[in-house]
């Protein structure tokens, strides 16, 4: 059986191959949190359920994983923070002066916002793409989706590029 450990590479009969985020216990009574990324979850299992993957498996899936960030890194547009706000930090005080302030670097907080912005898009190319929502609920969906783009157009100073910038409703920026 052996013993797993976090980012070991396995198989699971029902689930697939997956990654061992965490063992909890040992010999034949642990349990693993596996993240399966063909549906997106992270699942508590069995380790009794698990099969390692072989070297050669695991090179293969770390040769494809290699080959997909790379295509997407070619074709992804590079969205680029403004050169003033390069090597700055965004400072948060608290009210009290007890307290300590926290710092982060802005290209940090710049590529969260990225990160939001490319989930929010991914998100209306699926609810676009749902064949069980009807065009009403579609249409619905997508407004409010617009309405969280206008809430983020705070953030477009931080943009070098005015085409990678939020757009909300016109006239509700």
């Amino acid at each position: 059986m052996g013993t797993l450990a976090r980012w070991d590479l396995v198989r699971h009969e029902a689930w697939g191959i997956g990654r061992v985020e965490a063992v909890f216990g040992q010999d034949e009574h642990a349990k693993c949190a596996v993240y399966f990324p063909r549906t997106d979850q992270q699942l508590m299992v069995p380790r009794m359920e698990l099969t390692l993957l072989s070297e050669t498996e695991a090179a293969a899936y770390d040769l494809a994983k290699l080959a997909l960030h790379d295509l997407r890194a070619e074709d992804a547009p590079q969205t680029e923070l403004a050169d003033r706000w390069k090597s700055g930090e965004m400072v948060l005080k608290p009210a009290s002066a007890e307290r300590d302030a926290k710092s982060i670097p802005l290209d940090t907080f710049f590529h969260k916002i990225v990160m939001l912005r490319d989930r929010l898009r991914v998100l209306e190319q699926h609810i676009t793409a749902h064949k069980g929502l009807a065009d009403a609920d579609k249409v619905q969906v997508q407004q409010y989706i617009t309405r969280i783009y206008g809430t983020l157009t705070t953030f477009n100073i931080l943009f070098k590029n005015r085409d990678d910038q939020f757009v909300g409703q016109k006239g509700e920026d």
